[in-house]
């Protein structure tokens, strides 16, 4: 067993030592003197998006400041409304309309660093690295990344205005691996299609290239390994120059120098001008008016149709996972308590191994190593990952369960006629699912529950909705409260159907009934 996990783990740590070979220079600029700052973050905590320049950044310029990082820049500003940071560190236009849209936040007038934005491609892909840097030249030289700047970088209400373009629809797609939660860079807009510069960026260099796009979305920490795993062709997503991501991934020249800024709470530093952040056109408290949270988060652009899907694709995996894993979970319970060796040891590894590997490690590993190189569902992967962990968790409940029920009632049922398996199905198995059903309701809830982190691998459930939604309306609690009540309903549904399902297998019940 310890051979097995020991194993496992190498083979992680080589893949990333191996992935990681290469060094190159970082392409970074620092702007205001420390002394200089209208703010200092030494001592403070400060939030930042995983997977960022900026927690690198903050650990060199503020060595005394507690860096915490969040899943999203969204997840950070939630962090600091609610006291647990003191500044948020993030790129300039994504911090103008947090501020923009949350009165108790304001934008320091100070820029920590000057980043080269530019589009990874994977290593070894030379030919489509020098066709995206021509292509890159030509657009800078004709005045196209320029104006698409002023499109779509506005510092005002006026919308965006975006471009029509002819996109090829027959060939081999460009699949573009993008953090669709980055407004203005990337979002998704009122028809659910990926928005924005980075999103016209990649539509511009499909058509020069005469391929279709294909957006592959997925959280901004698993866009690199999505993008050396084979899933997609670019990474296209407000992307800073690192010496560190140089040794994954190669860069095309910059399409945008980026400026890092802080966010801070009201009573913070200097902030700038209100006519500067917008922050003049918003006069409510901290939660906001509960009828223009849910206007804004649910009505406006027909957002709750993003809810109603991401819904039905975490009850489809949470049911499908149920399903799938109470099978493989049984299977797993009989060669546990078989007598034959080999098969006990090897259920005895499995139940070791799933139930020592956190879930998050388990659905990255099978949708970026094991499945690398098949064009699978992302869907069917995480289906695949949770049973295969629920399976480990079942087969323990069902042996307990089993191993429960009084030997004499077996040996009573042989000794009446019945064979084995009449004696197991008609005698020991009710008792056991009577014995095993409390246990059971709560592993499925969990499972419920768990199902939140497939967005790592570019699923769009429930938690990933509400994600799109703070992207895109800068609320950080509602979008978070509307989704903890659905989770809530479908807790309770589920304990509601199982506890129905108790009652019904409960022979006392069945006893009365009779009787």
């Amino acid at each position: 067993m310890r051979k097995a996990l020991a194993l496992f783990w190498a083979v992680l740590i080589l893949w990333g030592t191996l992935s990681g070979l290469g060094l190159a220079a970082t392409r970074t600029e620092a702007v205001t003197p420390h002394d200089q700052l209208s703010i200092d973050l030494n001592k403070s905590k400060v939030g930042v998006m995983t997977g960022s320049i900026n927690e690198q950044l903050v650990r060199e310029q503020f060595g005394s400041a507690t860096v915490q990082s969040y899943d999203s820049t969204m997840d950070a500003v939630t962090a600091l409304k609610a006291g647990h940071v003191e500044a948020v560190v993030t790129s300039y236009p994504t911090a103008w309309n947090v501020a923009k849209n949350n009165r108790d936040l304001k934008l320091l007038p100070d820029v920590l660093q000057l980043d080269d934005t530019a589009i990874a491609v994977q290593k070894g892909n030379v030919q489509l690295l020098e066709q995206l840097n021509a292509i890159l030249d030509e657009l800078t030289a004709s005045g196209t990344l320029e104006d698409m700047e002023r499109r779509w970088l506005k510092e005002d209400f006026t919308p965006y205005e975006p471009a029509r373009l002819e996109v090829p629809q027959a060939g081999k797609p460009l699949r573009v691996a993008v953090d669709p939660t980055r407004e203005p860079f990337c979002f998704k807009d009122a028809s659910g299609r990926v928005a924005g510069l980075d999103s016209e960026l990649a539509q511009r260099l499909a058509v020069q290239l005469g391929r279709p796009v294909e957006f592959y979305d997925a959280k901004f920490s698993a866009l690199i390994p999505a993008l050396q795993s084979g899933k997609a062709d670019v990474v296209i997503s407000m992307m800073s120059i690192t010496e560190e991501r140089q040794k994954s991934v190669n860069f095309t020249i910059p399409y945008y120098k980026q400026k890092v800024v802080i966010l801070v709470r009201t009573g913070s530093g200097s902030a700038l001008p209100a006519s500067e952040t917008g922050q003049s056109a918003f006069g409510e408290p901290l939660f906001g008016s509960i009828s223009r949270s849910f206007y804004n988060n649910i009505i406006l652009e027909n957002r709750y149709l993003l809810i109603i899907d991401g819904l039905k694709v975490t009850l489809l995996i949470t049911f499908l996972s149920c399903i799938l894993g109470t099978l493989l979970g049984a299977l797993v319970c009989f060669m546990r308590m078989s007598r034959r060796r080999v098969l006990k040891r090897f259920a005895q590894g499995y139940i070791a191994l799933l139930r020592g590997t956190p879930v998050l490690v388990l659905l990255m590993f099978i949708f970026y190593v094991v499945f690398a190189s098949v064009n699978i569902n992302p869907i069917l992967v995480a289906v695949i990952a949770f049973a295969l962990n629920f399976a480990a968790y079942a087969s323990e409940m069902f042996r307990a369960a089993i191993s429960s029920v009084d030997k004499g009632q077996a040996e009573a049922g042989i000794a009446g006629g019945f064979t084995g398996f009449q004696t197991f199905f008609y005698i020991v198995l009710p008792q056991a699912v009577k014995q095993v059903l409390p246990v059971y309701k709560g592993e499925l809830i969990s499972l419920a529950k768990m199902t939140s982190i497939v967005g790592y691998i570019a699923v769009q459930d429930l938690t990933k909705a509400s994600d799109i939604i703070r992207s895109r309306t800068f609320d950080a609690f509602f979008p978070l409260l509307m989704v903890a009540v659905l989770y809530f309903l479908i807790s309770w549904l589920l304990l509601l159907m199982l506890e129905g399902i108790e009652r019904k297998t409960d022979p006392k019940r069945k006893r009365k009934k009779v009787l």
